[in-house]
């Protein structure tokens, strides 16, 4: 696909990757909805967008909301017609133990609640965008169309991060059964799995814990948001991809 012939969406786009990715996408002529639920993120990211050859649009989305999903993506077609690139980028880290025995003998248990959040963002809301996006493609007879999921090295498991671990794995078995499912329709899915890069989320972990995942990296230092990029880039272009999830983590995930 050349990106200048793209009408993309992407999800978590107030900040960190999904900024960037809009931004980008945008800088080489693609068209671009953005979505996020933080409206401050995105007022700046439509400024900040003005005058690149593309075009960014912004709209409040909520991934964990199918009528929020659906009029974000009935806005995305008044203004741009039907999309042919998603970007399931959003995602929360709500981080803790499955159960932890204190001192005193008591134990502290994750809230079902605090699980749940990050399932019905990471995973739940990235199927009903995907499974939308799809639909308004396969309707309006769009090829190639292009689904591609942000995942994580977390995935293979962390400590601490169950939730956000088991929605990652999720997310990359979704990508390879999808990209199955709906070659013939010239619709391609893929998946990226960064490391530790340097985004807002990364900035949000305490200091020691961060040290501690640097101190993992290979390459001794935390990715750049436009090195994920290279990659979101290599996958739009590269039409003979499909069904994998590319890890970009500095060697993190062989160390």
């Amino acid at each position: 696909m050349r990106i200048d012939s793209v009408t993309a969406v992407v999800t978590g786009a107030a900040q960190g990757l999904g900024r960037c990715f809009a931004l980008e996408l945008a800088r080489a002529g693609a068209r671009v909805m953005a979505g996020d639920i933080q409206a401050d993120g995105l007022a700046t990211l439509a400024d900040e967008a003005r005058g690149l050859p593309g075009r960014v649009e912004t709209a409040p989305l909520d991934v964990t909301q199918e009528a929020s999903i659906r009029g974000f993506l009935a806005a995305t077609v008044q203004r741009f017609g039907v999309p042919n690139l998603l970007v399931n980028n959003a995602g929360i880290l709500r981080d803790g133990l499955l159960a932890l025995r204190e001192d005193d003998g008591f134990v502290r248990k994750m809230p079902s609640a605090q699980w749940k959040s990050v399932i019905d963002t990471n995973l739940t809301g990235a199927y009903v965008m995907a499974r939308e996006v799809v639909t308004l493609m396969l309707e309006n007879g769009v090829a190639p169309g292009l689904v591609v999921n942000i995942s994580s090295i977390t995935g293979a498991g962390n400590p601490g991060q169950g939730n956000y671990a088991a929605a990652k794995a999720g997310l990359d078995a979704a990508t390879r059964t999808w990209a199955l499912e709906l070659a013939r329709h010239g619709i391609r899915v893929g998946g990226i799995a960064p490391g530790l890069i340097d985004t807002p989320m990364a900035a949000g972990l305490a200091a020691a814990a961060r040290a501690d995942m640097i101190a993992d990296v290979p390459l001794g230092r935390m990715g750049r948001p436009e090195e994920i990029w290279a990659a979101l880039r290599f996958i739009v272009e590269c039409d003979f991809f499909t069904g994998r999830v590319v890890l970009v983590d500095g060697g993190a995930s062989y160390s």
